[in-house]
């Protein structure tokens, strides 16, 4: 699978290589293939029956929207359907594409050079990841500069602004200590809190005394990032939170915000033991954890050693590699298949090693030389072979005591040299053997700490991290570390950190980077409809892709586990000959792929392109005036997410919206705003384009006679550039292409769900679906159909889309024209033979033929479930999403198949059908024998069920990760 490639080297390097470099050329780019999954049987056809599948979609598109009706002309019939003729009159469609064509000599069609692409992306990530290393270096120097100039004093008395006592009274009405007055007004660029942007907070952890000396020492000199902190926000008001977490514990955030204690009135936010502070203090590690399983640790001991090995864990990230080994007179792998080895300290390998740690039981004596020696062995074979961080390298012993000091086990492997630190956690009250204990320690550059509750562990435990960031602070490295993506509230978010250093580690500096201040960087307009960017971690690790869904649909931003660490290849899979990945929407399509790495930082950045339209781009000129007189019509707006203008950088554009931003652009009036010209160019050529729609929609809406009843309520258009016209027919609460309807809109990672439907048809048919949001809903007024077709200019074999126009009808509406239809082939008063169903994806309308026969009108918009009509063979989809897979049943139109027929059994009875395709459309005739009663068959619906799996028995578990146990510990079922 190319996939597997995208994983990058096991440790980190300099400038990231995340594909091998073999692949490396990018004029040979990795080529995933998705395929059509055929589920109608290929059955002999039946006799033609009398409904004559023309022209549905001309009659419903035509008559009610998009041709211009003559009076008092007679309407021709065909069978069940009936084509609409006009005098020397044009629809809709052909005018837009006409206007198209009439500027021909004015346009061209471009190729998209996916190399070009890519690298100008990495450049503008490279500068917007400078800009903000360079905030968190001007921090840097600020701290250590006022620590060098701070001398401690242990009677310091000093009131600070802390987070949670801000704004607080006594029953006096009187402001608490460390509290005081704090001006907090509401912020829409942080996430519309209510923030001081003047000052900055101080949290600090409940179980620690908020008025410790040592806390007002570093509270009071560190008060002076306060300027700096608001200098940064000055010179690119495009940043989020910057903060410092000091080595003491407390935590300076910037601007300040109220911090408020859950219900029991803790605050149990401690900065030392998040993943970035850790990360950022301390440099990739190898790490051996040794655990005393002797007699001598039963009871309660044992249990501290759990949570000490567990705690142990919790600070390894995904740059440190790790094994756990418990020892008495024999040795012990924690996972017996990781034998001699050591695995990346990722969530999933943690929490599989965190689950054999309750299975640990003590008894024997306890051999602590044979359990270095095998430490030692480990570490050294690791390091020798250029696996694993290739930098530090520690043993945690965790233990009741020690025997002796088993010097002539260090002379043997560690001396002189050192490099492997020992740290060593007595278990217990008794002190028996702590000199033994903390002679290794001393001997081998570590550090003893004793644990005798379970109170006592985790400050215990994270002692050991300033002992590994000395290098660092001797050499006095200011490396800037940079995160993997993050969940922080309702903010998606990465770190940049930076260590402080005086010869002690002072702590950490960061600053939160939005996510979306990524995706603002991508040209989406240049990827094409289905194209997109993503980019990965040194590990392989997701940070952005539009694929990515860190937190669960339901709920309040209950976030998904592993969703930090979701790797490459769980999203980007390639289809086998014996099993293809299934998702809602089934797609055939060849994409290319183009990849580089973003220098300075240990992402890289990629584009994916799909062949055919995808790969051409259509450009236009027209006059700036004329442009900008269009752009400015009612009916236009400008995709939200999309940037013209970047009006975030400088605090006087923030007011301006994207329209106003490129009008004083375009008029020189603010030539210091940066937009993109091109891509403003042609949205000012798709307005000029598309002005007649205006006039067109509200004769329309002026003329009673072809919307008397209401049925159509919206009509709408987006073009390539993210422009897009709306005109509102009937007056009603819309819930469709607003900001809330995330697939109805141009978005930072895709084009609208419409958009792309009507892309996939051939061109010049229409695609009809139902919206996600009003599918579950009864049928009625609520309830509602979409049709949309696209405009493609044909050009040769190059044929870009350059829009795509539809309307919103009343399902009702749909129905009754349908009956209407009906009526005028049987003479007949129709009535239903079975309820109409709604589901996701699909809807059907149920019309009377002859007395026994029903007809239903299916859309299976490529995935659909068409109810309890269709009994037909069903696909399994499963995702990869955490922490369960789901499979759900999927209906997939193979075109290639007109017409084919089958039988469904209900309570010992057979029912006929036949179903026959609808030209130029994305619907089918389903035309159904009624003699039997099927009422009581359950429905299929589009609900996911859980996949529960059989877990396998440890020899078979073995045999799956013998062969990469190097890297991940990790059973893809």
């Amino acid at each position: 699978m190319p996939c597997i490639a995208f994983r990058s080297l096991p440790h980190p390097q300099p400038t990231p290589t995340p594909w091998p470099a073999t692949q490396r050329g990018h004029q040979q780019p990795i080529r995933l293939v998705s395929q059509r999954v055929s589920l109608v049987p290929a059955l002999p056809p039946l006799v033609k029956s009398t409904l004559n599948s023309a022209s549905l979609p001309q009659y419903i598109i035509i008559y009610y929207f998009m041709s211009k009706i003559l009076k008092n002309k007679q309407t021709i019939f065909s069978n069940l359907f009936f084509f609409l003729k006009s005098d020397n009159k044009s629809n809709f469609f052909s005018d837009v594409l006409q206007k198209y064509k009439a500027l021909e000599k004015s346009v061209r069609v471009e190729e998209i050079d996916g190399v070009k692409l890519v690298k100008n992306l990495a450049v503008k990530m490279e500068e917007m990841f400078r800009r903000k290393s360079e905030a968190t270096r001007r921090l840097v120097e600020a701290a250590e500069e006022a620590h060098s100039q701070h001398e401690d004093n242990p009677d310091l008395q000093y009131e600070y602004f802390n987070a949670v006592l801000i704004n607080e009274v006594d029953e006096e009405g009187n402001n608490v200590e460390l509290g005081g007055e704090f001006l907090l007004e509401p912020n829409d660029h942080f996430n519309n809190l209510s923030v001081n942007l003047s000052l900055s907070v101080v949290q600090v952890p409940t179980n620690m005394y908020n008025k410790d000396p040592d806390i007002l020492n570093d509270v009071y000199w560190s008060e002076a990032l306060n300027k700096v902190f608001v200098d940064n926000f000055e010179r690119d008001p495009t940043l989020t939170w910057q903060y410092f977490g000091s080595a003491k514990g407390f935590f300076r955030q910037y601007p300040g915000v109220k911090w408020h204690p859950d219900e029991h009135g803790v605050i149990g936010f401690d900065s030392r033991n998040r993943k970035w502070y850790i990360q950022a203090a301390t440099s990739p590690k190898d790490v051996i954890i040794l655990v005393d399983v002797s007699g001598s640790m039963k009871g309660l001991r044992l249990t501290i050693a759990r949570q000490t090995v567990a705690s142990i864990m919790d600070t390894l990230g995904d740059d440190d590699f790790f094994n756990i080994i418990a020892y008495n007179q024999e040795i012990h792998y924690v996972e017996p298949c990781l034998n001699g080895t050591l695995v990346r300290a990722d969530m999933t390998n943690k929490e599989h090693f965190r689950e054999h740690l309750d299975k640990l039981f003590a008894k024997g004596i306890g051999l602590l030389g044979e359990a270095l020696t095998e430490a030692f062995k480990i570490l050294s074979d690791f390091n020798q072979t250029g696996r694993g961080s290739v930098c530090s390298q520690a043993i945690m012993l965790v233990t009741d005591g020690a025997t002796e000091m088993y010097d002539d086990v260090f002379e043997k492997y560690n001396w002189p040299e050192r490099k492997v630190r020992i740290f060593p956690y007595l278990i217990g009250r008794e002190s028996a053997f702590a000199d033994n204990l903390k002679w290794m320690a001393c001997a081998n550059k570590g550090y003893f700490s004793q644990i005798s509750t379970l109170a006592d562990v985790q400050e215990n435990v994270m002692r050991y991290l300033h002992v590994m960031s000395r290098p660092k602070v001797i050499d006095h490295e200011h490396d800037t570390v940079w995160t993997e993506a993050y969940v922080d509230s309702a903010w998606c978010v990465l770190n940049v950190l930076m260590q402080k250093n005086q010869g002690i580690l002072l702590g950490v500096v960061g600053i939160d980077i939005p996510l979306q201040e990524l995706m603002t960087l991508i040209p989406k307009h240049m990827l094409g409809i289905h194209g997109y960017a993503f980019a990965i971690t040194n590990n392989g690790y997701i940070l952005t892709h539009p694929d990515l869904r860190p937190l669960y649909q339901e709920g309040q931003k209950r976030r998904k586990p592993n969703y930090s660490s979701v790797d490459l290849s769980e999203v980007e899979w390639e289809d086998k000959d014996d099993i293809v990945r299934v998702r809602l929407r089934v797609l055939k399509m060849h994409n290319d792929y183009y990849y580089t790495d973003i220098k300075g930082t240990p992402f890289s950045v990629g584009v994916a392109l799909s062949r055919g339209h995808g790969k051409y781009f259509f450009r236009g000129n027209v006059s700036v005036e004329a442009g900008l007189r269009d752009l400015e019509q009612p009916d236009v707006a400008l995709a939200d997410e999309w940037t013209y203008c970047n009006t975030e950088e400088q605090h006087e554009h923030r007011h301006l919206t994207q329209i106003q931003a490129i009008k004083l652009f375009m008029t020189n009036r603010r030539p210091h705003l940066k937009c993109d010209r091109e891509l403003i160019k042609e949205v000012l050529f798709d307005a000029v384009v598309t002005a007649p729609l205006e006039a067109y929609w509200t004769g329309l809406a002026l003329n009673k006679s072809e919307n008397s009843d209401k049925g159509v309520e919206i009509t709408f258009l987006g073009t390539r550039t993210g422009l897009s016209r709306t005109n509102l027919f009937v007056p009603a609460e819309q819930d469709f292409l607003t900001a809330e309807d995330k697939e109805g809109v141009f978005n930072a990672d895709h084009f609208p769900l419409w958009y792309k439907r009507a892309a996939e048809q051939v061109p010049g048919t229409f695609v009809y679906s139902i919206p996600f949001s009003t599918g579950t809903q009864s049928v009625g007024n609520k309830s509602v159909v979409l049709a949309s077709t696209a405009i493609q200019l044909l050009d040769d074999r190059k044929s870009p889309i350059v829009a795509a126009v539809g309307i919103q009808m009343k399902l009702e509406f749909f129905q009754r024209k349908f009956w209407t239809a009906c009526r005028q082939v049987t003479n007949r008063v129709p009535h239903l033979c079975l309820h109409v169903s709604t589901d996701i994806d699909a809807f059907c309308v149920l019309c009377l033929v002859y007395v026994c026969v029903c007809v239903c009108v299916c859309v299976c918009v490529t995935t659909a479930s068409c109810f309890a009509l269709l009994s037909a063979q069903r696909s399994r989809g499963k995702t990869m999403m955490v922490p369960c897979d789901t499979e759900y049943p999927a209906f997939v139109s193979e075109r290639t198949i007109k017409e084919t027929t089958g039988n469904i059994e209900c309570d010992g009875c057979f029912r006929s059908f036949v179903i026959q395709q609808i030209p130029s459309s994305n619907l089918f005739m389903v035309v159904v024998d009624n003699k039997c009663d099927c009422s009581s068959a359950p429905l299929v619906t589009m609900d996911p069920i859980e996949i529960m799996y059989i877990l396998l028995k440890q020899p078979a578990l073995n045999a799956v990760l013998a062969p990469c146990i190097t890297f991940n510990l990790v059973v893809r079922l």
